[in-house]
């Protein structure tokens, strides 16, 4: 079906190489487009390349330096990019007498100022692809914790994701103008690295899901067909959006 179809778009997936961001990423190669993950690692990150038939891009984006480097990868090969998916993040727990300020600079530089950073380094690429009639697209990843508060001693990460939603807002209001859609997606509990420590083991894995009220984690297919929808001709009317993507747990505060 057209309405739902991405094939032939460019794409670039930050964090592209495991969680979330791989989901995502399998989701639009198999759907016909050309794809770019970046990541920090690079055996990892070549590997998923392999397995999906994407193009790799090592890249470290908590500074500016990273930045550039992936926008000067992809504009040696491209000359638009259709949609950018700001997933690359990072998360830190501690008690909350224990909180170290360094997690509040760490969080903030990759979370936050990252996801700003690359998305204005790539808006010349960006509005070399975006038309009235089929925008590009930013799609930013926040998560449920900046919805609602967690249970876990998470301070940085909740607040930091609380900063992509209303930065989504901020962008998609000044980019509207130009063609160019902003959304953010609030993931629930997905199998990754963030969740690892919850999710590996079978107890608290099922006590995780009893919070769900659709009763289960997050499938690869829930994360890539959100993401695919907001690219597609389907979302070309949203901006500014929130989507949380979480079985029901923030409907129920």
């Amino acid at each position: 079906m057209t309405l739902f179809s991405v094939e032939g778009k460019t794409v670039v997936v930050t964090g592209g190489s495991r969680g979330i961001g791989k989901m995502i990423a399998a989701g639009f190669a198999g759907a016909g487009a050309t794809v770019y993950i970046s990541s920090r690692k690079k055996d990892e990150l070549e590997a998923t390349a392999a397995e999906l038939g994407c193009r790799a891009v090592q890249a470290d984006l908590s500074g500016p330096e990273g930045a550039e480097t992936l926008v000067e990868a992809v504009s040696a090969h491209e000359d638009r990019l259709d949609v950018l998916v700001n997933n690359a993040g990072a998360s830190w727990g501690a008690p909350l007498d224990e909180y170290p300020d360094h997690a509040f600079d760490k969080l903030w530089n990759v979370n936050v100022k990252g996801v700003f950073l690359l998305t204005q380094r790539f808006l010349p690429l960006l509005r070399a692809a975006a038309t009235p009639e089929d925008p590009a697209r930013v799609i930013n990843i926040g998560s449920v914790d900046g919805i609602r508060v967690p249970s876990m001693d998470s301070y940085a990460y909740s607040a930091t994701k609380a900063g992509v939603h209303m930065l989504t807002r901020h962008l998609a209001g000044r980019l509207a103008r130009e063609s160019i859609t902003v959304n953010a997606i609030a993931p629930g509990p997905f199998d990754s690295k963030m969740m690892a420590f919850l999710l590996d083991d079978p107890a608290t894995r099922s006590m995780v899901e009893s919070t769900v009220p659709l009763g289960r984690i997050g499938r690869a297919d829930d994360m890539a067909g959100t993401a695919i929808f907001l690219a597609s001709r389907a979302g070309s009317y949203l901006t500014g959006t929130v989507i949380p993507v979480d079985g029901g747990i923030t409907a129920h505060g």
